[in-house]
């Protein structure tokens, strides 16, 4: 099935929030899944478990109440958002296979650059060692999902300082820079839309399976 693939460069958080609600309340059947890529300006995000007292110092950046799942989270220029705008009753997917496959195609991309990253039980997301380097967060309507995930790619990562990242304090944030990788957002989106694609299709990885061993395999549909 169909994937449209559209690179949107630097915008707003609640323009692009607005317009991820609007296009899956307008879609229909027949409606081709989008996945899009982008940035935002500095701004936090709480999701629908969100809790204020994980904002421990927002200062100048704004707090922005999301429909998403998930707690308290940071966006900024140097991070890859990737919203996956999916159908999916028609691709056979529940939330939770949505999840890892997401997690599995970062789990990959990262392997082309020789940093091994891994799933943990019951935190979403994907980390090298002790650090998160990318997270997630779904929202589903009508069978259809929206929001999707955050890649670090060279930011500033200050910012999770002044939140518990996730509801967890102290959770450490590394980003592709700080791991030896000099790439930017548009290289680091060409090399993860390839895994995404796959993924997100049931094809299976090439080679060995990476991150939670087996756990690609289980949730294939």
């Amino acid at each position: 099935m169909e994937i449209l693939v559209q690179r949107l460069g630097l915008r707003d958080y609640s323009a692009c929030f607005a317009a991820m609600k609007r296009f899956t309340g307008e879609r229909d059947p027949a409606t081709t899944d989008e996945i899009w890529l982008l940035e935002h300006p500095p701004v936090f995000t709480l999701g629908l478990s969100g809790r204020a007292e994980h904002i421990i110092d927002a200062g100048t950046i704004p707090v922005i109440h999301s429909d998403r799942g998930g707690q308290v989270t940071y966006h900024g220029p140097g991070q890859l958002v990737i919203y996956v705008l999916l159908d999916l009753k028609r691709r056979n997917l529940g939330v939770r296979t949505l999840v890892q496959r997401l997690e599995q195609a970062v789990i990959d991309m990262l392997a082309e650059l020789d940093i091994t990253g891994r799933r943990r039980a019951g935190a979403p997301g994907v980390y090298v060692a002790d650090a998160k380097i990318a997270s997630l967060g779904i929202r589903v309507r009508r069978g259809c999902s929206y929001h999707g995930l955050a890649l670090n790619v060279n930011g500033d990562l200050s910012p999770f300082q002044r939140i518990n990242p996730c509801g967890y304090p102290g959770l450490a944030m590394t980003s592709l820079e700080e791991l030896g990788a000099a790439l930017d957002s548009d290289r680091a989106g060409a090399l993860l839309v390839p895994q995404l694609e796959r993924c997100l299709t049931g094809a299976p990885p090439p080679g060995a399976l990476r991150g939670d061993a087996g756990a690609y395999n289980r949730v294939r549909t």
